[in-house]
């Protein structure tokens, strides 16, 4: 009787503190191992608003180190030691963050559910058998976990019930980070102007708190200072659930700082700095960049092109589905080659956070590396942007309520408006125009009007080699679709007009994950009969579909059509190189080994672009 009166004094204690609001719709979880990599966020397999509690005296969860940090790390590992007198193989441990996930972080709501409920996804989970396979017998067990610096607290739960119908057990001690405020994870990009240079961090400094600024010089040079600006956003900024609900986490400040009248190809040295009121001033470790070329310089200058990568765990954790398998090869790869490679363009699908803020934290961390030495340009893609009712192009809720919110927040580009995400940039001898797939293209749109701009203000003289980008296939791809040319048929009808009057040179897409080239195309007829070398005037536009950067794999269509040079599914990226204003080498390069399996190379003169192609000649005129 005494211990049934202790049980329950614990759960009315639970319920006071956790009472949790009803939350209007979630989705099904899935049992484990019923999906392999099937593209659900792993977080949303855990039906957390099921969760009832079962607190066990018997059972504990604790953690080691209980202060992280303290040498100034941004991630450590950890151990955590936990038992169960009733242990089962469907038992396992989540990561919280904040640690003390009761009612405080419940949206506001007028429906009432029976309690106790849980409204706080975890971060990350394990399961408890991972790394002890004997825990369904002796109950003991004790797992890794990797932990990044995310502004808040941390604690780990053991849930019995699987994923479906799980059973708090037990709660361990919170831990910490030495200074959970400070900046991270830099994300640089190319400025509105070839000489500027952007800086995005996060932190968890608010402006009231402390002044923002980004200290940078050339390298090993006296050094100055330019001042950031500071943005968030709210839980009212979202769209839809998860994100608005059970998937929301304060994303801190975001803060971004412009560098201004750079120097070309130079090598430059920076770190991020937060001014408390005392006149203390918190600093990031530094980093190092070299500024853009000059628009139309004749020097070796190297790109790397890929879609769809996402996030992935080095713990091991949220991984049971085979959910991102290949983003962290993808991201070692680049890693590996990074002195030889000038600028980085991810075009969609981004992060597949689906509406758990947690993950866009986990993505900058991964991604630091890369986008701190080297502009890291982006696109939006369906899971960044569409929610239903939101003035997206496409109906689904493939952002999971993000609506674009973190997306166009967590990383800068350069367009007017960064709601509507397209823009152009240039880069040496490259000119870039990057679509947004989520917004209407059609003839007579806002967009298409940008588009015919951007591709009609290349000067191929100084920038022979011009780029379009964009998340959805807007031209051709053999996946899935009988007719062996699907993409967006809108699309086509209305942008290869376009591709073939201004010549672009390659059209890159993702949303396909899988690898394909076609031949220079248009109007599904090969322009050209060539495979590996195009010489001359080429008079069509190469078509990519280059969206294996890491997740759940897509299968290629039962008819492979003529104009299919080349057919991958795998992981993989693109690595264009322009030696000079004649001659661009472009290497398809698998994420398992970084080893080239496909390539071609173009070799022209500023003629060859002048001369007329079909379909896209200037009319002429007899007068004199």
């Amino acid at each position: 009787m005494r211990v049934q009166l202790k049980k329950m004094k614990c759960l009315n204690y639970l319920w006071l503190n956790i009472t949790l609001l009803g939350l209007v719709h979630f989705p099904v979880a899935h049992s484990r191992g019923s999906h392999g990599g099937d593209g659900v966020q792993p977080l949303s397999k855990i039906a957390i608003h099921r969760a009832v509690y079962e607190l066990h005296e018997n059972a504990s969860v604790k953690t080691l180190p209980l202060v992280l940090g303290t040498k100034g790390e941004d991630f450590q590992w950890i151990d955590v030691k936990f038992e169960s007198p009733k242990p089962s193989d469907d038992d396992w441990i989540a990561v919280f963050s904040p640690a003390n996930f009761n009612s405080s972080t419940c949206p506001a709501t007028d429906i009432m559910e029976e309690p106790p409920y849980i409204c706080s996804a975890p971060i990350k989970y394990k399961f408890a058998n991972d790394s002890n396979t004997d825990y369904a017998k002796t109950g003991k067990a004790t797992l890794k976990f990797r932990l990044i610096n995310q502004r808040e607290d941390f604690s780990f739960a053991l849930f019995s019930g699987g994923l479906s119908n799980p059973k708090l057990v037990a709660v361990s001690n919170s831990i910490s980070f030495t200074n959970p405020k400070a900046p991270l994870y830099p994300r640089l990009a190319q400025g509105k102007s070839w000489n500027e240079m952007s800086v995005t961090w996060t932190s968890g400094y608010d402006i009231n708190e402390a002044v923002p600024f980004v200290e940078w010089g050339f390298k090993g040079r006296p050094q100055i200072q330019s001042p950031a600006g500071t943005l968030t956003f709210g839980r009212n900024s979202m769209c839809g659930t998860p994100a608005r609900t059970f998937g929301w986490r304060d994303p801190g400040f975001i803060h971004t700082s412009f560098l201004m009248d750079l120097w070309p190809n130079s090598k430059y040295s920076y770190k991020l700095g937060h001014m408390l009121h005392n006149g203390t001033v918190i600093w990031s470790k530094t980093y190092y960049f070299k500024s853009s070329p000059y628009p139309g310089q004749n020097s070796l200058q190297r790109v790397v092109i890929f879609g769809d990568m996402g996030k992935a765990e080095r713990d091991g954790s949220n991984e049971y589905s085979n959910y991102q398998p290949g983003s962290l090869n993808t991201t070692d790869q680049i890693i590996k080659d990074l002195d030889n490679i000038d600028i980085v363009f991810h075009i969609g699908d981004i992060s597949y956070a689906n509406g758990y803020i947690s993950q866009w934290d986990q993505f900058t961390a991964q991604v630091e590396p890369i986008a701190s030495t080297l502009p890291y340009m982006i696109a939006s893609g369906n899971h960044e942007r569409d929610v239903p009712g939101s003035g997206s192009f496409y109906d689904g809720n493939d952002s999971g309520g993000e609506c674009g919110v973190l997306a166009e927040n967590m990383f800068y580009v350069p367009a007017e408006n960064r709601a509507k995400f397209w823009y152009s940039t240039k880069f040496g001898m490259f000119h870039f125009c990057i679509a947004d797939s989520e917004h209407d293209w059609r003839e007579g749109s806002e967009q298409y009007k940008f588009i015919e701009k951007c591709l009609a203000s290349a000067d191929r003289q100084k920038q022979p080699w011009l780029i379009f980008a964009a998340h959805r296939v807007l031209g051709y791809s053999s996946s899935y679709w009988k007719d062996g040319s699907f993409g967006e048929p809108m699309g086509r009808e209305s942008l290869q007009k376009l591709w073939q009057k201004y010549k672009v040179d390659i059209a890159f897409f993702g949303h396909v994950h899988n690898y394909e080239r076609t031949c220079p195309i248009y109007q599904n007829q090969c322009m050209k009969s060539e495979k590996s070398h195009y010489s001359g005037t080429v008079n069509g536009t190469i078509h990519v579909v280059v969206g294996g950067g890491g997740s759940h794999l897509t299968k290629f269509g039962e008819t492979e059509p003529t104009w299919s040079i080349y057919r991958d599914v795998d992981f993989g990226f693109v690595k264009l190189t322009s030696f000079n204003h004649s001659w661009l080498l472009f290497e398809y390069k698998k994420s398992s080994d970084g080893n080239v399996y496909d390539s071609f190379t173009i070799s022209r003169d500023y003629r060859d672009v002048l001369a007329c192609v079909y379909d896209g000649c200037e009319p002429t005129t007899l007068a004199s």
